[in-house]
């Protein structure tokens, strides 16, 4: 008998790049769980974030079903991608298959967590010191990316996440780095959308920054910039920023 055809694509960087783009813009996704008292699958939209490396970080209330059912069993899945206009199957989505850890909410990385989640999640504000709220990590096992008919990739956590060494490093000055330059720096960030996203103009903000890019984001228009290269150390994302601003606004004015 002739072999079987596989229909997944050998994975590459597009690949990788869509499926990294797909899990920083999200805010919402369907996550599915084992329900913890009748044992069938269940399905619930969240709102979504992500931590540095990229893991997708949950807040969710201790009064939902899906609450319960991660604390009796953690695996998990989450599904990713807007619709958009004409063929729901047309356009890129993203399933991860996952373990979720739930995070202490007197602990340093809860309150690290909440300025992320808050950043990309500006509208959770209203809810998130709400105290049966909490994060929960999913930590992915596997991924299934569709980028549309005839483009399926089976990806790894090695493909979604970036693992670094500048990680704390990173973690400590980038909150303060989104702050400065929404404050301080908002033409550039309107700059960024302009020239290397061809974005309408408008008051984007900043709302992440990570190893190898970060996302920017007008109302729910939310989009990624990567970086030519990924940053070598914390001061590096200081230098680049700025290099980037600089050559922004020279495209545009040039």
């Amino acid at each position: 008998m002739p072999e079987e055809k596989s229909v997944l694509r050998e994975v590459d960087a597009e690949a990788i790049r869509l499926a990294r783009t797909l899990l920083r813009t999200a805010r919402a996704g369907a996550l599915s769980v084992i329900d913890a008292q009748s044992g069938a699958p269940a399905v619930s939209r969240v709102g979504v974030g992500t931590d540095l490396d990229g893991s997708p970080i949950l807040l969710i209330s201790g009064l939902a079903p899906h609450t319960a059912a991660l604390r009796a069993d953690p695996r998990c899945a989450l599904l990713l991608g807007e619709p958009g206009k004409g063929d729901p199957l047309a356009h890129p989505r993203i399933s991860i298959a996952a373990g979720a850890t739930e995070i202490d909410r007197d602990s340093t990385e809860h309150a690290r967590l909440r300025t992320r989640y808050l950043n990309h999640q500006p509208k959770a504000k209203l809810y998130a010191d709400l105290g049966d709220f909490r994060f929960f990590r999913l930590a992915p096992t596997a991924a299934s990316l569709n980028g549309g008919f005839g483009k399926a990739y089976a990806l790894t956590p090695d493909d979604l996440l970036v693992r670094s060494a500048i990680t704390a490093d990173l973690a400590a000055r980038e909150p303060g780095a989104v702050e400065h330059m929404n404050e301080d720096h908002f033409d550039s960030v309107d700059h960024y959308a302009r020239f290397y996203l061809k974005a309408p103009q408008g008051n984007w903000t900043l709302t992440g920054i990570e190893e190898d890019g970060f996302t920017i984001a007008l109302g729910d228009d939310i989009r990624r910039i990567f970086f030519d290269v990924p940053l070598t150390s914390a001061e590096d994302m200081h230098h680049t920023l700025v290099r980037m601003a600089r050559a922004a606004r020279a495209g545009l004015e040039g």
